[in-house]
């Protein structure tokens, strides 16, 4: 039997997090080091299935099947396809930034007594989560997936409502009310959208007599699975009920802007950047490769969803007075175009919308771990108590600004080929919507420019006159991001290399094609 390699990657940080969660509170920094090490050895095995992976191969690879609840036809059955693999790498890429951004917000608190803070717990959390979304992305069981992706929601309610931002202006007492309130709304509409999806999940079961991803596409492909119309509809929704909340899609958001804006900003970048991708992803592994017709029947209905989430984040965006919650809100219209490029049906589209996952992943960890480096020296979210930054902290204002400016979707950094696929994609099929969407880019200027303004510029107001640049820990945490956002930005070519079969797999599952231009190019 050969390795098993998916399970070994999902695995290992659920064995780090238990580790971790082991150490004694005393010893404090071994924790923080030790998660450290498991998220390390876990991009190690990342990189792994990357290398091994052969975009021309086979659809889904690495596959490992075993029985599990033999039953109900429950069986433990792994694989990934093109995208799987760049949302792993991602995911993998992203959590040792999380763990030295985060390095001492869990510290014990000092509010006019010691508080009992654990340490290990906050940073074993995070670990816990990796494993869970990583196993989403493996599985290829209906019911397996759907386990973790309920599963992932208890460990990120606690680390919203257990270890919160301690910046707030109205004092620990409010802001403890805050993030409780915070974590039980994410944990309610999550819940509310996962429930929703098992009685999709066990009427998938009732009509295919299996949870097998693979099987059940293969029989719906060959003709062995007639599944009635109606049936098939309501069973779509289901699952897309529960996708749109996680990702989030208005009028399901309004429980990000509360997550992100009482978490810490590590917390933020792991709810927005790894965990609200599975919804995303989903959409394409679930919704249009086990319901192809009804999705091409929800089509138009979803991008005006999606439209309304690109216009209402940005304008609200443009109206915040906190920082986290302007990031928030600006990752509600990003995830409008990512759900825009999925449901334009055009391989344009969905090879960005897969594309803009990885970068806005990439982009909101740099922009959100900046601001919290930021927000961490003033001790303040809004952006009223900044200004003048850049001429006591220019390193700390210039790096702000590039992850302003990939946010913004400048070209020469990561997003902008992304939103750019994804506009041409969805133009192609529906005009209108495409070119509604880019008022979406002009607002998202203004509010990253006017943002950048308001905390750097201007005047050197009194309380941030002593502000310390980046320290070496926080350089080593956002340099990367940097580069990572330039170079994808120039040359995006590895990243599209590995998803566009998968799309072009994706487009062949809902019998579509492209459309062929109006015009022929002259000889």
């Amino acid at each position: 039997m050969s390795f098993p390699l998916l399970t070994a990657t999902a695995v290992l940080p659920a064995i780090g997090a238990i580790a971790t969660a082991a150490v004694p509170a005393a010893r404090r920094n071994a924790a923080k080091s030790l998660a450290l090490l498991f998220s390390l050895a876990t991009l190690v095995l990342a990189i792994v299935v990357l290398v091994r992976f052969d975009p021309d191969g086979a659809r889904y690879q690495l596959t490992e099947s075993h029985s599990w609840i033999a039953d109900f036809g429950v069986r433990y059955e792994l694989g990934v396809d093109g995208i799987a693999v760049a949302l792993i790498a991602l995911t993998a890429l992203l959590i040792p930034f999380i763990i030295l951004a985060g390095w001492h917000d869990a510290d014990p608190l000092e509010t006019g007594s010691k508080r009992w803070r654990p340490t290990q717990g906050f940073f074993a959390l995070i670990l816990a989560v990796e494993a869970m979304v990583i196993l989403s992305f493996e599985a290829t069981d209906v019911f397996l997936f759907y386990i973790f992706f309920e599963a992932m929601l208890i460990p990120m309610y606690f680390l919203i409502g257990g270890f919160g931002d301690r910046a707030h202006e109205h004092g620990e007492e409010t802001a403890s009310t805050q993030r409780s309130y915070a974590a039980v709304k994410f944990l309610l509409y999550n819940l509310v959208g996962g429930l929703i999806m098992l009685a999709a999940v066990i009427g998938l079961y009732v009509v295919a007599g299996n949870f097998s991803l693979t099987e059940i596409a293969e029989a719906r492909a060959n003709g062995s699975l007639d599944m009635a119309t109606n049936t098939e509809r309501w069973l779509f929704l289901g699952f897309f009920f529960a996708f749109a909340v996680k990702a989030p899609l208005w009028p399901l958001h309004t429980w990000l802007p509360n997550a992100m804006g009482e978490a810490t900003a590590p917390v933020a970048v792991l709810i927005t950047a790894v965990v609200d991708k599975v919804g995303t992803f989903a959409m394409l592994r679930f919704c249009l490769q086990l319901f192809p017709e009804a999705s091409k029947w929800a089509t138009p209905a979803i991008l005006v969803l999606a439209l309304i989430s690109i216009i209402y984040g940005a304008l609200l965006a443009v109206g915040q007075r906190d920082i986290k919650r302007l990031v928030a809100y600006a990752s509600i219209s990003h995830f409008g175009f990512i759900i825009m490029g999925i449901f334009a049906m055009t391989s344009q589209g969905q090879s960005g919308a897969t594309l803009y996952m990885v970068n806005h992943g990439i982009s909101t960890a740099a922009l959100m771990l900046v601001a919290g480096f930021l927000i961490s020296r003033r001790g303040s979210r809004l952006i009223a108590d900044y200004g003048g930054v850049q001429k006591v902290a220019p390193v700390l204002a210039g790096t702000f600004l590039i992850g302003g400016l990939a946010t913004l979707s400048l070209p020469g950094l990561a997003p902008f080929v992304s939103e750019f696929l994804v506009l041409v994609g969805t133009f192609a099929r529906y005009p209108a919507i495409g070119i509604i969407a880019t008022f979406g880019i002009v607002l998202a200027a203004l509010y990253t420019l006017v943002l950048y303004q308001r905390t750097m510029t201007g005047p050197v107001k009194p309380e941030v006159s002593a502000m310390p640049d980046l320290r070496a820990r926080e350089l080593v945490v956002v340099a990367p991001l940097i580069v990572l956002l330039i170079f994808l930005g120039v040359y995006p070519k590895p990243v599209t290399d590995i998803v566009d079969p998968a799309v072009k797999q994706t487009l062949s599952d809902v019998q579509k094609k492209d459309p062929q231009p109006e015009v022929e190019a002259a000889k």
